[in-house]
């Protein structure tokens, strides 16, 4: 079957166009003349090895046959055989520089497609000069020859790569690829292509081969023999292309299997235990009849970014870059295409969003590169829209196709699927270490357990991490099921506030700073949470409401932790509270009384002025008679300038 060449030159319909009576043709030699036109008989019987011997015939009757020369380059090009292709196309040109002007665009897209820019750039050049009817012709050979010209410029200029393939514990025989990785650096799972044994075909249309998912585990700082997740993920379809959450509780994946919206389908799935729940397709509006596919889930745990494209002809077509988002009421928004920043009228697929949430890395074709699909990278700007991409340079990306990168959490080092040679099979994961410029944003992470303040007893809550000076939510999840064990990502440099929720619980709050302090992703932070039963005389330190030295005017970044305890008040209609001051010991007693009580009252009234029935409300300030650290360290009294929230009924 011949290969589809879109935008390219089909020389066998030009040279039937213009030279196609007999009387026309640039030779005399009638044995030349019948050997080409027997040629073409066996052109149109796909019987490509008789075409080519036929074509050759001629040409030895008669090497300047330009048809002939011309006919055996595009049969060479239909076969992928792109040197010979090449060769054919040069002795056009060198015989009739004139024959047609689109012998030039096949020349230099097959030389790009090789690396050979310089020459490329020349062909196409000429193309262009020379003029052509075809609007998508002259779009196409403009877009390659600015790949020429980026190519010959960045080529001069290579950064540090040194691929190091991953090896037999997840490489084998066959192929591996799209890996994704959990935050913590401690599970990898990637797609293997597997063949059928002989009888035992899968579905129509993919009785040679199947696609599953597998895992590997991080013990020792050496990844253990990946295996097959199994029964509950995989089956006889296609399972590829997954993305897993920070936490490694949640995974999402695409496949095919039956009951579908479209040809290629997200699923997602949660841990428990030792196992997973019975896959459930995203549904709409995620899914469509079209093809959604290569998903990546961002730190936040809420925002998910994907690859949608139209089935055409057996191939996916206008693939671009789209992102949802996970609402409050655990409903995904309506997908919404990245800007033409990002998407071109090329293809834009395997997007990954690093663990900073502010760093996008792509393959695409419709940027400038070095032909085919290359790998950039762009970042959020302060206004929340992405930067102009970044090609990531040579030899990173080549002429051949780059079709996906995934950044180890730690920013250092990047994963990546090639098929070069020296791999222990087809297609094989490797690894190298990025160069700085095109690291992301620092992080770490902090990961602990949310269990009963009583009985010990693990327990499932919602944690959410906010981002103080901004308001904005970093990361919004679940502890585990089994053993209440969390894990989130913390980009580096921020002001961080902590809540952890559950009903018939007190809420738990905390905040933290990543200002100056050097902390990586090597030395996380480690952090249990008890919860507290709504009890009467339960209380809790509100410890991300924060007030002015010797002030007591709420600061904006109160309002998160206020409008917790607005949601708490509301969830638990019955229940009544008291809030408290607390304050250090310097300055009198008299006065601290007074600050404290003060703070107390500016928390009521913010209360009372969001609907909360002042029945329910008193406030009272205790200066600084309960401390519950030293007052002799700066430590110690920062501490006991709090504010509290006590029960006194339900």
């Amino acid at each position: 079957m011949k290969k589809l060449l879109a935008l390219s030159f089909l020389f066998f319909a030009i040279f039937h166009t213009i030279y196609g009576q007999q009387e026309l043709y640039t030779t005399q030699n009638k044995k030349a003349i019948k050997f080409y036109e027997e040629a073409k008989t066996y052109y149109n019987a796909n019987q490509d090895a008789t075409t080519i011997e036929l074509l050759k015939k001629a040409i030895r009757e008669d090497s300047t046959f330009v048809e002939a020369q011309g006919m055996l380059g595009y049969i060479y090009d239909d076969m992928n055989h792109d040197s010979d292709a090449i060769v054919q196309y040069n002795k056009v040109i060198r015989i009739n520089p004139h024959f047609h002007p689109d012998i030039y665009l096949s020349a230099g897209r097959l030389e790009l497609s090789m690396g050979q820019y310089a020459i490329a750039e020349d062909h196409l050049e000429h193309f262009m000069e020379l003029g052509s009817n075809d609007p998508e012709m002259r779009t196409a050979a403009a877009n390659m020859l600015a790949d020429c010209k980026f190519a010959v410029e960045v080529i001069n200029h290579p950064v540090p790569f040194n691929p190091v393939n991953m090896g037999p514990a997840i490489n084998t025989p066959v192929s591996e690829y799209f890996p994704t990785v959990t935050v913590d650096g401690s599970m990898l799972i990637f797609t293997r292509r597997l063949e059928r044994s002989e009888g035992n075909g899968g579905p129509r249309g993919y009785e040679d081969y199947n696609e599953d998912l597998y895992v590997s585990h991080k013990e020792d700082g050496q990844w253990t023999r990946a295996v097959n997740m199994g029964p509950q993920i995989n089956t006889d379809y296609m399972e590829g292309a997954s993305t897993i959450s920070s936490d490694g509780n949640m995974l999402i994946f695409t496949s095919n299997r039956p009951g579908g919206y479209g040809d290629q389908d997200l699923y997602y799935t949660f841990k428990v235990g030792d196992g997973w729940s019975p896959p459930r397709n995203m549904g709409s509006p995620v899914n469509t009849r079209n093809w959604e596919s290569q998903p990546c889930l961002a730190p936040d745990g809420r925002t998910l970014y994907f690859v949608r494209g139209i089935i055409a002809a057996h191939e996916v077509k206008n693939s671009d870059i789209y992102v949802t988002s996970l609402d409050d009421s655990g409903y995904w928004s309506m997908p919404m295409k990245l800007s033409d920043t990002i998407n071109t009228p090329g293809k834009e697929e395997c997007p990954f969003i690093a663990p900073d949430n502010q760093t996008l890395y792509f393959a695409s074709d419709g940027h400038p590169g070095f032909g085919g699909t290359d790998l950039y990278m762009s970042r959020r700007l302060p206004n929340g829209r992405w930067d102009i991409p970044i090609n990531l340079g040579y030899p990173i990306n080549t002429a051949k196709n780059e079709t996906g990168i995934m950044i180890d959490p730690n920013g250092k080092v990047a994963y990546f699927t090639s098929d070069r040679p020296g791999g222990l099979g087809e297609m094989d994961i490797y690894s190298f270490l990025l160069p700085d410029s095109l690291r992301p944003q620092q992080v770490t992470y902090m990961k602990g357990k949310v269990y009963d303040a009583s009985t010990h007893q693990p327990l499932i809550a919602s944690f959410t991490l906010i981002d103080l000076n901004t308001g904005k939510v970093v990361s919004q999840s679940t502890s585990a099921p089994i053993d209440g064990t969390f894990l989130v990502c913390l980009p580096v440099n921020k002001n961080y506030a902590l809540n952890v929720s559950k009903n018939g619980y007190l809420f738990y709050s905390d905040n933290f700073s990543l200002k100056n302090v050097n902390a990586t992703y090597e030395h996380p932070f480690l952090k249990n949470v008890p919860l507290q039963h709504i009890d009467t005389g339960a209380s809790i330190v509100l410890n991300n409401i924060f007030f002015e030295t010797n002030k007591y005017d709420l600061k904006p970044e109160s309002e998160v932790e206020l409008g917790k305890l607005i949601s708490f008040l509301k969830n638990n209609p019955s229940v009544k509270i008291e809030i408290s001051g607390h304050t250090d010991n310097q300055g009198t007693p008299q006065s601290n009384i007074l600050l404290s009580e003060n703070r107390a009252k500016a928390v009521y009234d913010y209360l009372v002025a969001h609907s909360i029935d002042a029945t329910r409300l008193s406030y009272k300030g205790y200066g600084q008679t309960k401390p519950i650290a030293t007052n002799e360290t700066p430590e110690g009294r920062q501490q006991n300038r709090r504010t509290e929230m006590k029960i006194t009924g339900k």
